[in-house]
């Protein structure tokens, strides 16, 4: 089993990529804020692993309709400057 340790900005950039690595590649991941361990990721422990949640939505469920037009737009979102007041 690969152990591998990431900041917590990586982390954040790679969530979804991290979780596959841990759930398919049976990799542990340390995940640091200034060089200090603040969580690991770990493979499920049950045998089963990501097999025991397959079938809980069935393929035609709302749900995927509903996260594909969310990350569509998020797609199109355009981040806009905040200016900050000085107190």
């Amino acid at each position: 089993m690969n152990k591998i340790t990431i900041s917590a900005a990586e982390a954040k950039r790679d969530f979804a990529e991290l979780l596959a690595r841990v759930a398919y590649g049976k990799e542990t991941i340390t995940i640091t804020r200034h060089g200090k361990p603040m969580a690991v990721l770990t493979p499920p422990s049950t045998p089963e692993g990501l097999a025991a949640v397959k079938g809980w939505l069935d393929d035609d469920d709302p749900f995927f309709t509903e996260t594909q037009g969310i990350v569509k737009d998020r797609k199109k979102h355009r981040m806009r400057r905040v200016r900050l007041s000085k107190a």
